[in-house]
């Protein structure tokens, strides 16, 4: 049986040009598109990818934690995620994780 740790939530308004707000107000960031407008005028603003990449490094990088505590074994790691916005031949979206 599957146990839930932890939820939390995020809302976003104005989708990949808008602003992200977690639930207990700890997180906001403003998202722009590369190359867009919003991008030259909000340089600092992030991009859905590289909030997803944050998310899938961070995760990655505590399972490798997780298993070297269960294997005995103490190191020091850092986890790069490169996440690429895919679009197939009939525009359909998807996400490449390496």
């Amino acid at each position: 049986m599957t146990k839930t740790l932890f939820t939390t939530s995020v809302t976003v308004d104005g989708g990949r040009e808008g602003t992200a707000i977690s639930a207990d107000g700890n997180f906001t960031v403003d998202i722009a598109m590369p190359g867009t407008p919003r991008a030259k005028q909000m340089p600092e603003a992030s991009n859905p990818e590289q909030l997803f990449a944050a998310g899938y490094a961070a995760c990655f990088d505590s399972a490798l934690q997780s298993v070297g505590k269960i294997e005995r074994v103490s190191f020091d790691s850092k986890v790069t995620a490169n996440v690429s916005l895919l679009m197939g031949e009939m525009h359909q979206y998807s996400l490449a994780v390496t």
